[in-house]
């Protein structure tokens, strides 16, 4: 049940004019049996003895008093503590007041009657939630988008004429006047009042009513006109470009007139988060996120990821730098008053928000320490919200975020009043931010936004959109195409997020500006390492970044997606210490890699054959026959019946080889007929799927394939071992621990949907079974959609590997073959062995016996590297590359 449908339930409750049946019917709207609350009312199971006291075991003591509400509660707290067990809450009112304990908290409630449904969380543990973990969910912003939404859907029903823009001002305006009349920029509840008051019950007048008085909220008030009705001299002069724009006319109703009073009536708006709320409030305004109100905002912690090094841990330290200098405190006091910040993918504002209020409170800090150091001061507001750039595509978030800065600032006003003596900071009229501009960013020169000189003080930073490049629409390509074409070579392999770090990078060159994003993790990892790093890295490097994480917000049953964060600082500047982020842990570091580690600016590029002492991989033999010359199991006893066995081969790919599926093919890998195919094809089995294959190939529109029909017999490769092949699947899951590699013999032909090593030591296998190898293949390998894409050229073929004895490839080989009979121990499909046991989803565990096994051989492989074990992958991904490096020195 939505939370205002909790209290539209409770506000109905508490209005009957006879509350003999009010407990029951609020006990009713929570989690209670109905067959409970049935026996409750008869009497059935009410434990209590006196007249007006209901008292369900476990659950509830309650009583209805007419006499003194204190000493009631007090008398009722005594009874409880004399009982067995106690029950969960304490609940006394007459019907004018309300007294509660939760005896297992200690928490109280005292409220006025009719605030009761504003209060009903306090009783959420009957339906399993407790309190604290309610308010993690931030049921003040939940309750004003939930109002906001049924408000909104209602006034888009009555009005299917009007524009989207109009609509959208009016909630937003709608919005502040509830905001402002809440927390005293208005006075108490002078909007909603007036509204009650002036217009009719039936919604008819209301649209009349809006219209006079925002037009009203943008003109001074010695520039109003002397025969303005009472009623609008009461409201102040707003400004800040809110109510410019004339209302669009509107329909409303008697359903929409009250959504709009029960909006100002029963939230509180003094407990609201500005950059919660925004997101929330876009999402009303947003059909196919509606579903996810409360799901899509960047939680407090998560931008204080990125904001914290970038530049809030430098100002904070030059603040505890700075006390008890006079001096010093003012140098900073003025410096945060010149710094510019801009998110140039903002949605509704949230890392502004947070940057404004974490610099508002460092301001109040500067004052206090002043103030405690004897020195009067005059208050003059060095951070304002001019400060303040952000660039968005929707046009509503703009509006959003301009709304919810608004609030951020009135808040931290009162804030301002309450901590420092004398210090007074009026919200009105509304402070105008920098410029948050609706547009394509990547299509908009930045330096027009926010223009920025060598020395200016300036910091990007946001989350700016993902999408891989399958998933990029037309227009994305596009922008992608306008920015990097003719500068960048196969962008159209990047992700949409690096053209913000490709851009951004060009903003802050040759500056002492900074950036800082978040990304998908995929930048940092495979191909699209050598295609974007190197333009990174000519004019800026990396000066602080997080491995691997998962990013999500605070709210329930959110997604999250692993990412990387990441911030640049010019090249001039790189003399500076660095900071990488690896978990929990903080590392100073002189250099981060792309790959983020503690290396040195160097790419892996795909190599044509193994850098180090490894034999050659190949890709499985594609056949480009129609699939005329695989024989599925079902046929395999008709090609059998017939003599057709000695010319088929078993055919393993990745599906093949993890699920342990039988397949065979025609092997009949010649280049000119001699009497081997003769005999194959007096088969008719064979014969018929030979003619089939020339069919397909002379038709086929490519011009290969129309070469191969001479020789239908055969594959277009012809790779076979002639004693052992190591097979790789080219594809598998990023949730497994290992990839099930495995070995087959000669009658084996690896097909395309898998890699191949021929008549290759089994101590290779052992290697690319291991922990370090995962490691590497992480980083370097491809993505298809959740899975690896196992690369020969930029895995394999880069692949580091320490000079290995004789005595240690036998350890390894050793182990190899325990795993694999371990393997035919245990029985099943390679994909039940290997299971996915860090899979959010359904995990299935590895099989213990088998990773007992490869962890045993984990051990052995990271000896052969390095005496003392590695802390951790990090640790092992920059050992390889330390060692790719020195290897391509040498080279």
């Amino acid at each position: 049940m939505a939370i205002t449908e909790i209290e539209d339930r409770i506000s109905n409750i508490i209005t009957h004019e006879n509350h003999d049946q009010f407990i029951y019917d609020f006990l009713s709207i929570y989690d209670f049996p109905k067959a409970t609350i049935t026996k409750l009312r008869k009497g059935t199971n009410n434990l209590a003895k006196e007249p007006g006291e209901v008292y369900l075991k476990n659950r509830l003591y309650f009583k209805h008093t007419d006499t003194d509400l204190m000493q009631s509660f007090v008398d009722i707290k005594e009874k409880v503590n004399q009982l067995g067990s106690k029950p969960r809450y304490i609940m006394v009112t007459d019907f004018k007041n309300v007294l509660a304990e939760d005896t297992k908290t200690g928490d109280t409630l005292d409220v006025e009657f009719e605030r009761l449904p504003q209060k009903f969380e306090f009783f959420l543990a009957w339906n399993g939630i407790e309190k604290a973990d309610f308010e993690k969910e931030n049921p003040a912003d939940i309750r004003a988008a939930e109002r906001f939404a049924k408000l909104y859907d209602v006034v888009v029903k009555d009005n299917p004429d009007a524009t989207r823009h109009g609509l959208n001002l009016f909630l937003i305006r709608i919005l502040f006047c509830l905001f402002a009349e809440d927390t005293d920029i208005f006075e108490k509840n002078l909007f909603t009042n007036r509204l009650k008051q002036l217009t009719k019950a039936d919604g008819s007048e209301l649209d009349n009513f809006i219209d006079k008085l925002f037009s009203v909220l943008d003109v001074e008030k010695e520039n109003r006109s002397s025969d303005m009705p009472s009623w609008l001299a009461d409201f102040p002069y707003v400004d800040g470009d809110l109510f410019v724009d004339p209302h669009e006319r509107l329909k409303f109703t008697e359903q929409s007139r009250k959504l709009i009073i029960d909006a100002g009536e029963k939230l509180e708006w003094d407990q609201i988060n500005p950059d919660i709320l925004g997101s929330m409030i876009q999402a009303v305004a947003s059909e196919d996120s509606r579903s996810h109100l409360g799901m899509h905002y960047t939680s407090v912690p998560n931008i204080m990821k990125v904001i914290k090094p970038l530049f809030l841990d430098d100002l904070r330290q030059a603040f505890e730098n700075a006390r008890g200098n006079e001096k010093k405190l003012n140098q900073l006091y003025d410096r945060i008053g010149k710094i510019k910040f801009m998110d140039p993918a903002c949605g509704s504002g949230n890392f502004l928000i947070i940057t404004y209020k974490e610099l508002r409170q460092l301001e109040i800090d500067i004052l206090k320490e002043l103030n405690q150091m004897g020195i009067a001061t005059m208050y003059v507001p060095s951070v304002t919200l001019d400060q303040f750039y952000g660039i968005e595509i929707d046009d509503f978030a703009c509006d959003v975020t301009r709304l919810s800065l608004w609030i951020a600032e009135h808040q931290m006003n009162i804030k301002l009043r309450k901590e420092i003596d004398n210090a007074v900071r009026p919200t009105l009229p509304l402070q105008h931010a920098g410029a948050i501009v609706c547009g394509n960013a990547l299509r908009i020169d930045w330096d027009e936004v926010l223009p920025h000189k060598e020395d200016d003080e300036i910091y990007l930073f946001g989350n700016p959109p993902y999408l891989g490049s399958s998933m990029q629409n037309s227009d994305q390509k596009s922008d992608m195409k306008e920015l990097m074409n003719g500068h960048v070579k196969n962008y159209k392999k990047l992700d949409y997020i690096a053209s913000w770090f490709y851009k951004g990078s060009l903003y802050i060159k040759n500056t002492v500006s900074q950036l800082g994003f978040v990304t998908t993790n995929s930048i940092c990892q495979g191909e699209q390492v050598p295609i974007l790093w190197p333009h990174i890295f000519k004019n800026t490097c990396i000066k602080y970044a997080y491995t691997s994480f998962k990013w999500s917000n605070n709210a329930k049953n959110n997604a999250g997606v692993v990412v990387n964060i990441i911030g640049l600082f010019a090249n001039e500047q790189s003399d500076n210490k660095k900071s990488l982020f690896i978990g929990n842990k903080l590392n100073k570091v002189t250099n981060i890699s792309a790959y983020l580690t503690s290396a040195s600016n160097l790419i892996v590029d795909k190599k044509n054959n193994p850098l180090f002492d490894l034999p050659k991989m190949y890709r499985g033999n594609i056949h480009n026959d129609g699939k005329n010359l695989l024989i599925e199991s079902d046929d395999y006893d008709d090609f059998e019946k017939q003599g057709a066995v000695p010319y088929l081969r078993k055919y393993v790919g990745s599906q093949e080889l993890t699920q342990n599926i039988k397949r065979y093919c025609i092997w009949l890998p010649f280049k000119e007929k001699n009497n081997v195919v003769d005999k194959a094809l007096a088969i008719p089995a064979i014969r018929e799927r030979v003619d089939a294959c020339r069919n397909y190939r002379q038709k086929s529109k490519s011009k290969e394939a129309n070469e191969l029909a001479l020789y239908p017999w055969k594959f277009r490769d012809v790779f076979e071992a002639k004693k052992s092949v190591i097979i790789i699947p080219r594809v598998t899951s990023n949730n497994r621990k290992y990839i099930p590699i495995s070995i087959g013999g000669p009658e084996t032909i690896v097909t395309d949907t898998a890699m191949a090593i021929y008549d290759s030591p089994i101590w290779v296998m052992g290697l690319l079974e291991s922990r370090i190898h995962m490691c590497w293949m992480k980083v370097m390998c491809g993505r298809l959609g959740m899975g690896y894409r196992y690369s020969a050229g930029l895995v394999y073929n880069t692949f580091p590997i320490p000079k290995l004895s004789t005595r240690r490839k036998n350890e390894i080989e050793a182990l190899v073959w325990k795993v694999l009979d371990i393997r035919d121990e245990e029985g099943g499909t390679l994909a039940d062995l290997y299971g996915s046991p860090l899979a959010e989803k359904n995990p299935k565990p590895m099989n213990p016996r088998l990773l007992a096994a490869h962890q045993e051989l984990d051990q052995v492989v990271d000896r052969a590297y390095r005496d003392r074990p590695f802390k951790d992958d990090n640790e092992r991904l920059a050992l390889l590359l330390d060692m790719y490096s020195k290897k391509v020195k040498d080279d």
